[in-house]
C-alpha cells in the first residue's frame, strides 16, 4: 500500500490540491463577479466556488492515472478498491469542510461546494471511461458552460445547470449524487490498459 500511495501521488498532490480548495471555501466562499450571458441580456453571476472544485478534480486526475505498471500487474490488493477510497475520502474531505464553513460563516454557497465537488469529480470519471484524455477537460468545460450559458435569466438557472442551483434544490443534489455514483461505478469497472 506504501507504494500506491507514493505511486499515486497522493501526498505531494492531492492532499495539497484538497487543503488548497478547503482554504479557498474558508477564504473566498462568498467573492462573486460578473460576465455577460450568452443567453440572456443581463449578466451572469458567478461564485468563486463554481471554480474551486477544479482544484480537486484536476489533481484527483492526475493523481489516478500515475502508475507504476510493473507493480500493477502483480499486484495482490484491489487496487480500483484503494482508488475508489483516494476519491470519496478527498469528496467527503470537502463536502464536510464546506458545511462546516458555511455553518459557521452563514454562507449558502460555502456548503454547495461538497456537491459541485461530488458532481464534476463523477463526471471526470465518467469522461475518464469514455476516453482517457477526456479526464480534465470534462470538468472544466462544465464550469465554462454553466458560467456562460447557465441562466436564463439573471440569478435563475437552467435545471440542466445542477451546480449553480441553491442548495436546498433537491432535483439538483439527486442528479449530482447520481453523477458522482455513477462516476465511482464507471471508475470500478473500467479496466485500464497497462
Amino acid at each position: 500500500m506504501i507504494w500506491w500511495i507514493k505511486a499515486r501521488r497522493l501526498r505531494p498532490v492531492l492532499v495539497p490540491g484538497t487543503a488548497a480548495c478547503i482554504l479557498l471555501v474558508a477564504l473566498a466562499h462568498d467573492q462573486a463577479i460578473e460576465l455577460p450571458g450568452m443567453l440572456s441580456a443581463s449578466a451572469n453571476q458567478v461564485f468563486l466556488m463554481q471554480l474551486t472544485p477544479l482544484l480537486v478534480t484536476s489533481t484527483l486526475a492526475h493523481c489516478l492515472n500515475q502508475r507504476l505498471d510493473e507493480a500493477e500487474v502483480l499486484a495482490t490488493r484491489n487496487l480500483r478498491r484503494l482508488d475508489i477510497g483516494a476519491v470519496l475520502t478527498c469528496v467527503s474531505a470537502v463536502a464536510v469542510a464546506g458545511v462546516a464553513i458555511g455553518a459557521a460563516a452563514g454562507s449558502d454557497e460555502a456548503t454547495t461546494i461538497g456537491r459541485n465537488t461530488a458532481f464534476l469529480t463523477g463526471l471526470m470519471l465518467l469522461a475518464e471511461a469514455v476516453h482517457p484524455k477526456a479526464v480534465t477537460v470534462a470538468p472544466a468545460g462544465w464550469v465554462f458552460a454553466i458560467m456562460f450559458l447557465g441562466y436564463s435569466d439573471y440569478h435563475r438557472p437552467w435545471p440542466w445547470a445542477v451546480t449553480l442551483h441553491s442548495p436546498p434544490n433537491i432535483p439538483a443534489l439527486l442528479v449530482c449524487l447520481a453523477v458522482f455514483l455513477g462516476g465511482l461505478i464507471a471508475q470500478a469497472l473500467t479496466r485500464r490498459t497497462i
